[in-house]
């Protein structure tokens, strides 16, 4: 029996153009398309990013799986048993399934858990992961700011799971990515300035897209809510004009 194939395939920050041309192959020739989305009134932002770019295929199928932004198990469970079910028969049937996933399918990624429950759920798929470009790199292009360039050492934390360690890892760290700040922009600012380091952070969201938006002087941000989809990026080493430039 012909095994089917489960393919994580990132499709970049935002901007359309950034997909890579075998993230483009490999979903045109995909069977079928998972597109994951955080609930039945909500565009899915990876498939707003692909979907001009692969167009219409005879004979392909395109399956909308809702994950609720949630980490309450008892959401979250159902949630997935529903996914599981609706992608089951067409791994079982020897089908390729192409799940969408902004960003990099590795990094902070829907995907990655899929992957480890596939070979449980079905133990002769194919697992393939099509790389894509991450906000970890589309960040810093936004904001003009190197991430490394020499010994540097570099942190990535994802401030939605609490700042209580950023103090500590601003100090050992030369350049730290913090992602989905959110909710937490206060503490950030709090954190940054006890350090001395508010000036040599930038907050950029939305990166690439047609909504970004970067902001040099994070004080200017104050008490308000950011974009989800936002990092802010502290780099430590001095570089001539690397902080200057379009943003507020």
């Amino acid at each position: 029996m012909k095994r089917g194939t489960l393919i994580g395939v990132g499709v970049g920050p935002g901007a359309p153009d950034l997909m890579t041309l075998r993230a483009v192959d490999v979903l045109r020739r995909a069977d079928v398309i998972a597109i994951p989305r955080r609930s039945e009134r909500d565009e899915s932002l990876a498939w707003r990013i692909a979907r001009d770019n692969v167009g219409e295929v005879a004979g392909q199928e395109r399956i909308f799986l809702t994950f609720p932004m949630t980490k309450e198990p008892e959401r979250l469970r159902p949630a997935w048993e529903r996914i599981f079910e609706a992608l089951g028969p067409h791994l079982l049937a020897g089908k390729r399934v192409a799940f969408v996933t902004e960003g990099d399918p590795f990094v902070y990624s829907t995907f990655i858990y899929l992957m480890d429950e596939a070979p449980r759920r079905w133990p002769a798929v194919e697992i393939e992961v099509v790389p894509g470009v991450s906000s970890l790199t589309a960040v810093p292009a936004a904001a003009r700011v190197p991430i490394a360039d020499g010994l540097e050492r570099v942190a990535l934390l994802p401030a939605t799971y609490g700042v209580d360690d950023l103090t500590r890892v601003l100090r050992e760290f030369d350049t730290v990515l913090l992602m989905k700040v959110g909710s937490v922009m206060p503490q950030v600012i709090a954190a940054l300035e006890q350090e001395g380091l508010l000036d040599r952070a930038v907050y950029v969201s939305k990166a690439t897209t047609g909504e970004e938006k970067v902001v040099r002087d994070l004080r200017s941000i104050g008490g308000e809510r950011c974009d989800y989809f936002s990092m802010v990026v502290i780099a430590k080493k001095e570089r001539s004009g690397a902080l200057k430039g379009a943003g507020r």
